[in-house]
């Protein structure tokens, strides 16, 4: 396997010459495709191509509304009878903010409730719509959040916002913690179908065919083995694959999968950070 890309090329053809022009964009060069669903990408994007890298963004994911909103709205009308909600991503957020909304009951609701979000993205959605929020916890995967909460939850009731399919780590173990939890689907997660002609494509052309892979969650991983097929693994050979945590890191090792990148620190700007330094190592 090569280090940047699908044959062998002098590391010289990948950097920059320029001392100056390398510390300004130390991704020159370097092509980037960027998973995550259409309107998530942008942040991501933009500074990887303030860095100088040229980004190909072909969606993993599409973020969806659930099938029926009735066990969210109920959660929504009775926010008085819990004691904590947890907000696992800013879809999350978006989508409980939608609710509130189209059921007129604003954000009286959350002023009598204990709120705990997972990681900087997620807590900032919440804050930029007036709310405090409570817990963050230390590391971005739901493991922290249990052990943030753990000591904080028994006897009590927690709502649980999130993606119709996800890890049941928080659940399981507020549970045992002794908190009542309530998990209610706020999204939906699928492959986009236009995806998978775009992401051959990229694969096969010379030109466009990434060095980086990125992504950003579990369910990125899954929606790209899906796009590809297992066949489709085949073609990867020289491209280096990015995780931005290791929740993530696990989905892509459980694909069989490498992980070639790490992000040290668990969001956007860490995962950003990994990829410069990766190229520079």
């Amino acid at each position: 396997m090569t280090a940047w890309g699908a044959s062998p090329r002098p590391r010289a053809a990948i950097m920059t010459t320029n001392a100056e022009s390398s510390a300004e964009q130390p991704l020159s060069g370097i092509r980037v495709l960027v998973g995550r669903a259409r309107h998530q990408a942008g942040a991501l994007s933009a500074e990887l191509r303030r860095l100088g890298a040229s980004v190909i963004e072909i969606p993993f994911i599409e973020i969806r509304k659930p099938r029926s909103f009735k066990p969210l709205d109920s959660a929504l009308k009775n926010l008085a009878t819990y004691d904590w909600l947890i907000l696992t991503s800013v879809n999350g957020v978006e989508a409980m903010w939608d609710r509130l909304a189209q059921l007129q009951l604003g954000d009286k609701p959350l002023s009598a409730i204990r709120i705990a979000a997972i990681g900087p993205a997620t807590k900032k959605a919440i804050e930029q719509r007036g709310v405090t929020v409570d817990v963050v916890p230390k590391e971005y995967v739901a493991e922290s959040v249990v052990r943030s909460m753990r000591a904080k939850v028994k006897g009590q009731s927690v709502l649980l916002v999130r993606a119709k399919v996800a890890r049941d780590v928080i659940p399981r173990e507020l549970r045992r913690a002794g908190a009542h939890v309530e998990v209610v689907e706020a999204y939906e997660t699928v492959v986009p179908p236009s995806s998978r002609r775009r992401l051959e494509a990229a694969l096969k052309n010379p030109k466009k065919r990434p060095h980086v892979v990125t992504f950003t969650s579990s369910s990125t991983v899954r929606n790209f083995v899906e796009l590809l097929g297992r066949a489709g693994l085949a073609s990867l050979d020289g491209i280096r694959m990015s995780s931005i945590g290791p929740v993530t890191s696990a989905t892509l090792r459980e694909f069989k999968l490498p992980v070639d990148i790490a992000a040290k620190e668990f969001t956007i700007p860490g995962l950003v950070a990994a990829i410069v330094e990766a190229v520079h190592a």
